[in-house]
């Protein structure tokens, strides 16, 4: 730590003597595969502090860590620890780090401290090898006549737990608990439980210890059991538990600090979900900060995302895609896992994996739900994996409690509305001569004036919004009749309608004047309506003696006063008079002739 951290350090330590409660010993992390652990660590005493004659501290200590063929190095936590509120900066072989988490722990009227730091990519890129922590300044705290040299508390060193991988090893369950609490000749017991453990197999359990402040001069009733029996070893005798050693090293010399190792397969059962450790002394400062277990255990741990729901306009189906995942496991996750399936908490319906699930990977499924109608149109959607509606499950797995996915809030789209449209029909205008103009639909079709209208001239373009019709006011029919599709939509969702476009042939009006004087006003026989659109009309017209004078058609020019029938007896011009038509339409509408009198003047 830099020298000016140090001294607001002592500036604070004096006005507020900073007592500091301890931090309980709980569950860090966990996992789960064919996983074990060391630790590689070493003290700051030069010897065990209740026996020095001085109070000298270093700064600076190194350890070689130790792996195996095949050792691959999951994770790595530092863990530096000492007398006083904490030198929180540090470095590890010449990179400095900070702490990320830290212990405080008041006891003797005192502060001590533990500093923890995530070094796992530091140590994957180092590998086996040496390590050296420097910079860890605590000299001027614990010098002469300072509290801690005067009761023999003056201590400081560091260790790495390593979670490492390797292929050979058995399917294990690892927990790592940290925090920092202890017992003193004031404080003569402490007991921790260790929650979360799954026990299939005792075979090969053990349990490690990073330990801090433990003398070997100081054996006086101190014990460590675990689930009421006694932990010892040739290292750890009975009465002297923590005692300056090393089980991965064999050292006894890790002054004022512990890294221990013990055997627990006779006294773990299977199936049991805790563990309890007690510590006892009467009279040596003992802090635990970290507490490792490793059970060999094969079981699977099934885990839900929901990924995305989808609704279809105007229901209530919906398409929710998600993933069954058995990634932190130990053991194949069989087919037919139940899925409980809630809407606002309430069981709705039921789904089951279709596959085993390898560990580490992942199923994904879709599922198409019904929403009941007694489900608001705005809900929270849950699944819950190894689950049925009254909440039983038939897996076992290491952790019962991530079976709960995400929540995804759902809004069913339904918001949308329109007005039916009439038909239109209107007089045929002759061949491609007809136009509609429906652009008033426009306004006509919504029921709220923010929706967007376009006209298209099949379901399939209204449906993919492509190929509108450009001008609903000038619209040329293209069959008769033909149906134009409407498509109604808002932000969310579409709907479609459709109308009819019809033409009819509409009665023709005969304008009965001609005044064949070629002036350029009613010089022919005009009879509005009648041309291209009643094709197949038949004229005939009569002098006033019955005598057919003129016959005319599609094909033929309008009558203009001139014969094309029977005897001419003064050439092709009729004279002045009355005249009569006979006009058959050849319609289906119309099977009567039109009949009626022209009168004709030059």
């Amino acid at each position: 730590m830099k020298l000016k951290l140090r001294h607001i350090y002592c500036f604070l330590f004096v006005l507020t003597a900073c007592k500091i409660v301890a931090q309980d010993v709980s569950l860090y992390q966990q996992f789960n595969g064919r996983y074990d652990f060391t630790a590689v660590g070493n003290t700051l005493n030069p010897a065990e502090n209740n026996t020095a004659p001085n109070c000298n501290i270093f700064n600076i200590s190194s350890e070689n860590l130790v792996l195996s063929a095949g050792d691959v190095v999951e994770k790595a936590f530092l863990y530096w620890a000492g007398s006083g509120t904490g030198d929180l900066e540090v470095k590890l072989n010449g990179v400095t780090i900070n702490s990320q988490r830290t212990f405080p722990l008041f006891k003797n009227n005192l502060n001590y401290f533990c500093a923890f730091a995530d070094v796992t990519t530091q140590v994957q890129n180092t590998g086996a090898g040496n390590y050296t922590l420097s910079e860890f300044d605590l000299a001027t705290l614990v010098q002469a006549g300072t509290g801690y040299c005067n009761n023999r508390t003056n201590f400081g060193g560091w260790a790495i737990v390593v979670i490492f991988k390797n292929s050979n090893l058995p399917l294990n369950q690892l927990n790592v608990y940290d925090g920092l609490q202890g017992v003193s000749s004031t404080e003569t017991n402490l007991s921790l439980t260790l929650n979360d453990l799954n026990v299939v197999d005792n075979a090969g359990a053990k349990i490690g210890f990073v330990a801090w402040e433990g003398d070997r001069g100081l054996a006086n009733q101190e014990n460590l059991r675990f689930n009421g029996h006694d932990l010892f070893n040739e290292l750890n005798p009975i009465n002297s538990v923590f005692n300056g050693t090393n089980s991965f090293t064999g050292s006894d010399e890790l002054f004022n600090m512990d890294l221990d190792v013990f055997n627990i397969e006779e006294f773990i059962q299977i199936g049991n979900p805790t563990a309890t450790i007690e510590l006892t002394s009467l009279q040596d400062f003992v802090m635990i900060s970290t507490v490792i277990t490793k059970l060999n255990n094969q079981l699977p741990d099934a885990t839900i995302e929901i990924h995305s729901a989808n609704n279809e306009c105007f229901s209530r189906r919906v398409i929710v895609d998600y993933t069954v995942s058995n990634f932190n496991s130990t053991d194949v996750l069989p087919a037919g896992i139940p899925i409980a399936i809630f809407a606002n908490d309430i069981y709705i319906e039921y789904d089951e994996t279709t596959l085993p699930i390898p560990v580490g990977e992942s199923q994904n499924k879709t599922i198409t739900l019904n929403i009941p109608d007694n489900i608001p149109n705005d809900f929270v959607l849950t699944f819950k994996v190894d689950q049925y509606e009254n909440g039983d499950g038939i897996q076992k797995e290491l952790n019962e409690n991530n079976n709960v996915s995400n929540t995804l809030s759902v809004s069913l789209l339904g918001s949308l509305t329109f007005n039916e449209l009439d038909n239109i029909t209107i007089c045929n205008a002759g061949l491609g001569k007809t136009y509609f103009d429906f652009w008033d639909y426009i306004d006509a079709v919504k029921t709220n004036p923010t929706d967007v209208v376009s006209f298209y001239t099949n379901f399939q373009n209204a449906t993919v919004k492509v190929n509108p019709i450009a001008d609903p006011a000038n619209h040329i029919l293209q069959t008769n009749p033909e149906e134009i599709f409407v498509r109604i939509e808002n932000e969310k969702c579409y709907l479609t309608t459709s109308f009819i476009l019809k033409t009819k042939n509409c009665p023709p009006k005969v304008y009965n004047y001609v005044s064949a004087n070629n002036d350029g006003n009613n010089d022919t026989f005009f009879v509005e309506g009648l041309r291209d659109v009643f094709v197949n009309f038949q004229l005939q017209i009569f002098n006033r003696w019955g005598t057919l004078v003129w016959t005319g058609n599609n094909n033929t020019e309008d009558w203009y006063g001139f014969s094309n029938e029977g005897t001419k007896i003064s050439g092709d011009k009729l004279t002045e008079g009355t005249y009569y038509y006979i006009l058959n339409l050849n319609d289906p509408d119309y099977p009567n002739a039109l009949t009626g009198f022209i009168h004709l003047t030059r």
